[in-house]
């Protein structure tokens, strides 16, 4: 990839400084999401939350020179690399965005960031993309990656940490086979057993299968008090469910992020109650103010990912303000400093507020709707909700 970013350094310059010094007039943020395939239940949420950011703004009028922003959805599939790729080709020849919200799922944000965002000189923040793989993309991608979503290397230990405060100290282990799955997977089995843990089998399955009965059999042979699906709401993850409860094998599981959705609790129904696991959320002043604005826009703001989306398009238009322009090239280095400390606090609803201290010169520190805290490589520093399934619903136990 080095010799990647080498060829394209030029390249990406030039096309930073075509806007440098100027303002658009119309500010456009690509949206890329999975709004189908495997999390195609909980992307829905999560581009509403970009989408209610941007039309805070424009409702402002006042970011930059008084420029409209315009929100452009594209599919990334989540697991298909090829299509991702072409879809943010797409956002960034075709309608000339200034920045990329998304992508989702760990394996296609990869994908996009080294074809194409790097390549082009495009600021990409995730709201999702959690693989521990992605916290080093920033030794090589020009300082344009964020997240607003911890990484999994952070998950794994809270993860623990649920399993062992319940008393569960063996478990089966099975994970959708990608870059999500097996960087879950893998921190999870490493924290789990550095506490004293023991991980019976830890199984990849594959996404789009019928039948998951051979997989369930592997990973009931193995035994385990429950059994941890790092995998998606939508697909594998659901099928494998499924199977364990038709076969009896397990009866209680632990979901992960890509694992917590209410369409999920709907389809398999009362037999998930008592399965409980984590997604990152927090309790903070922010997340209650985002969750009266989710409900006046019509969506559900408890959604996973909604809030880390809100707030990586916030960002994206609050570090385009601080650098007074659109260009990627310009603004990057200004998203760590609107996100973190000194600065005025912002939160949901306050983005006015932060353009006009941004245009004064002041220092702003977003906290937005999920107590924003970008740190090291660029990422959340991480806080979590512990959720039970309980009467068919997704009920928060505690924040950690």
């Amino acid at each position: 990839m080095k010799n990647l970013l080498m060829a394209t350094a030029a390249s990406a310059l030039v096309a930073g400084s075509a806007f440098a010094g100027g303002h658009a007039t119309e500010v456009k943020i690509g949206i890329i999401l999975g709004f189908t395939g495997p999390l195609e239940s909980i992307t829905p949420a999560m581009g509403a939350g970009a989408e209610l950011a941007i039309a805070e703004v424009n409702e402002a009028g006042t970011l930059l020179d008084n420029a409209t922003v315009e929100g452009i959805r594209a599919d990334s599939t989540c697991i298909d690399a090829a299509a991702a790729t072409a879809a943010a080709e797409r956002l960034i020849t075709s309608d000339g965005v200034h920045g990329i919200m998304g992508a989702d799922c760990s394996g296609v944000t990869g994908a996009i960031l080294q074809n194409v965002a790097v390549p082009n000189g495009v600021v990409m923040i995730s709201p999702s993309a959690t693989s521990p793989g992605l916290s080093h993309a920033n030794n090589e991608d020009n300082g344009l990656f964020f997240r607003t979503a911890p990484s999994d290397a952070r998950q794994g230990v809270v993860m623990t940490e649920v399993l062992m405060d319940r008393g569960i100290s063996e478990v089966a282990l099975t994970y959708t086979n990608n870059d999500y799955g097996k960087g879950l997977a893998d921190s999870f089995q490493a924290a789990f057993e550095a506490a004293g843990g023991t991980v019976t089998i830890n199984a990849a399955h594959e996404d789009g299968k019928a039948d998951y009965s051979a997989e369930v059999a592997a990973l009931a042979s193995a035994g385990g008090e429950v059994l941890v699906v790092a995998g998606y709401t939508d697909q594998g993850g659901k099928g494998i469910i499924q199977a364990s409860l038709d076969s009896g094998a397990f009866d209680t599981f632990v979901l992960p992020d890509g694992m917590v959705g209410q369409q999920l609790v709907d389809d398999i129904g009362a037999d998930l109650n008592g399965s409980f696991g984590q997604f990152p959320g927090t309790d903070s002043e922010g997340a209650e103010m985002f969750l009266g604005l989710a409900e006046a826009a019509g969506f559900d703001g408890t959604g996973a990912f909604a809030p880390e989306s809100y707030d990586a398009a916030a960002l994206l238009m609050l570090a385009m303000q601080a650098a007074d322009s659109t260009a990627s090239a310009d603004y990057a280095a200004h998203v760590m400093d609107v996100a973190n400390a000194p600065g005025t606090q912002i939160f949901p609803g306050q983005l006015a507020e932060a353009i006009e201290l941004l245009k004064a010169g002041e220092d702003i520190d977003y906290v937005g709707a999920t107590a924003v805290e970008l740190i090291g490589p660029g990422e959340s520093a991480g806080n979590y909700r512990e959720i039970e399934i309980q009467d068919g619903s997704i009920e928060t136990v505690r924040f950690r």
